[in-house]
């Protein structure tokens, strides 16, 4: 892959990514010379390429920062080279740059960054599969309320549903961190929807409407806006199953269908969850494809620096994956 067929290889990957047909331009570099040329190129390859990975969805969510320890052992498991194996690589120098370009240094940093980016969409992809992972388990637990019956004793629907909002504030606390900026899975629309939609279920006001009550809170459950966890109100509970127990359980049953319909949906094939697995999957498997190619044409670029969040993420994927 040579330096004029750059422009056209960002536009096959970011169709590739899209997966369809994009608008982007390739870089001129076969109508201007020198260093401006190659500049364009990078820049091209840099910004309608790398940032618009994924579906257009941001490509700079977890930065490669705060070195590991055993760094050294995680790159051979990434089967990354060190400057000492540019050798390896046709047409390098002895320091991992390709001296044959106008600008060598531009060049490696470029590779630096899709080495950063290597790293950080493989932790992705492995996070958000652990996410979708506990939509499915929240769906189960949320279909396992549907069970309530106005047979049920009030013990046993007052457990059943501490037990719910027990479990929505595990899956709060073990992704709401991912969501913050840094996070593994900041500004990826995936995860913000699937927060958002079983939120916006709890707090469904038309739950039980029919029965003149009014959604969860109305039995008491409520989400603090600052921590972001359930809670439930025992004695407002009580008191609902007292003076209207079929209502209760009516709007249980209601909220127990549409949870895990909501649920259900963030994980069906083409929506929001597997439609982002599958865009990273694509981006992983060409820049692995590619890579080669990619470091003949920039240099070796430094070895990604993750940090520790992103490095046990990094481990995760490469377990199941089998790298």
């Amino acid at each position: 892959m040579s330096v004029s067929k750059i422009g056209n290889e960002g536009l096959d990957l970011a169709a590739l990514l899209r997966g369809s047909q994009g608008s982007v331009s390739p870089a001129a570099s076969g109508t201007q010379g020198g260093v401006e040329s190659f500049a364009l190129t990078l820049a091209t390859f840099r910004s309608q390429t790398l940032a618009s990975l994924v579906d257009g969805e941001s490509a700079s969510a977890v930065p490669a920062s705060n070195a590991v320890a055993d760094l050294s052992a995680l790159l051979a498991t990434q089967s990354q080279l060190s400057v000492a194996d540019s050798s390896k690589v046709k047409g390098l120098s002895p320091t991992g740059r390709n001296l044959a370009l106008f600008d060598p240094e531009s060049a490696y940093k470029m590779m630096t960054v899709i080495n950063n980016d290597e790293v950080a969409y493989k932790a992705q992809y492995s996070e958000l599969s652990q996410m979708q992972a506990e939509v499915t388990r929240m769906q189960q637990t949320g279909q396992q309320l549907g069970s309530i019956a106005p047979t049920s004793d009030n013990a046993s629907i007052k457990a059943q549903l501490q037990q719910f909002t027990e479990q929505y504030n595990d899956w709060v606390r073990r992704f709401d961190p991912d969501m913050q900026g840094g996070g593994l899975l900041a500004e990826t629309q995936a995860a913000q929807v699937s927060r958002y939609e079983l939120k916006q279920s709890i707090e469904n006001p038309f739950n039980g409407a029919s029965h003149g009550l009014r959604g969860l809170s109305d039995l008491g459950i409520s989400i603090d806006p600052v921590t972001k966890l359930a809670s439930l109100d025992t004695s407002r509970l009580d008191g609902v199953l007292a003076s209207n127990k079929a209502g209760a359980v009516a709007t249980v049953q209601e909220f127990s269908a549409n949870f895990a319909k909501s649920a259900q949906l963030l994980n069906s094939a083409g929506n929001f969850i597997p439609s982002r697995l599958g865009n990273l999957d694509r981006v992983i498997h060409y820049i692995a494809d590619n890579k080669t190619a990619l470091q003949a044409e920039f240099g070796l670029g430094d070895p990604a620096k993750p940090s520790a969040q992103v490095s046990q993420a990094l481990a995760a994927y490469n377990s199941t994956s089998g790298t």
